[in-house]
């Protein structure tokens, strides 16, 4: 099991990717934690926080909680965001606000917090979820496009920053999953994706978690600062 005795946060834990991201840490050994901002926890077996990413001062309770029960943390998932249709023409400020807090603030405020532990042991090891739509020219709304681009930045300047700590921040940039966005896209959208999608379908959630394990793994404990495309060869 590559996360034995691993001790996990991922934010956004109770559906979607953030489920499959729990699910799959957990059967490969680690000590598991998510956070939720709905009403439905979904692993029994993981410790369940609902505070929002924006919420400082429950994040940073959350965090002491945690630390005082595992004695640190060592894996950081960024999972939590959220993605609405709108074209530039109607969005209103309020809009791009949002979603720009959500995907990017919410990060910042939760690496920070987990990261002042990890400084202290000198290890850890930070993965963003990031998005193909923050890497490639893509057909998707103009602020979530640009929070994920931001999402890449953050990855590369904090790796830089920490990386003197022992402590590895690197990227996961799915494509279109077939139960995440897939799901909400209109058929010519998705039959115009798979046309230029090398292998021919879209990905699974739990084939994005197999490589989100990795890529926090100390089997990848030379890689930071990279941003990896998992789309398919679109």
């Amino acid at each position: 099991m590559r996360l034995r005795d691993k001790r996990a946060l991922v934010t956004g834990g109770s559906r979607g990717l953030g489920r499959a991201l729990c699910r799959t840490f957990a059967a490969e050994g680690a000590r598991v934690a998510f956070t939720y901002s709905g009403e439905d926890p979904a692993a029994a077996d993981a410790k369940s926080f609902r505070v929002s990413v924006l919420d400082t001062e429950g994040t940073e309770r959350m965090v002491r909680e945690l630390e005082e029960a595992w004695g640190g943390i060592d894996i950081l998932v960024n999972n939590a965001g959220i993605l609405q249709h709108l074209p530039l023409a109607l969005l209103e400020e309020a809009d791009w606000d949002r979603v720009m807090d959500v995907n990017v603030k919410g990060a910042f405020l939760t690496s920070r917090a987990v990261l002042r532990g990890m400084i202290r042991r000198r290890s850890g090891a930070i993965l963003n979820i990031g998005s193909r739509a923050g890497v490639k020219m893509s057909e998707a709304p103009i602020h979530y496009c640009a929070s994920k681009a931001a999402v890449v930045g953050l990855t590369q300047s904090l790796a830089k920053e920490v990386a003197r700590y022992g402590i590895r921040v690197n990227c996961l940039a799915p494509g279109v999953l077939e139960d995440g966005v897939g799901r909400g896209l209109p058929a010519h959208r998705l039959a115009d994706y798979l046309k230029y999608c090398s292998l021919g379908r879209l990905g699974t959630l739990e084939e994005t978690a197999r490589l989100a394990a990795f890529l926090v793994s100390d089997a990848n404990s030379y890689m930071t600062g990279e941003t990896v495309l998992m789309d398919g060869g679109v």
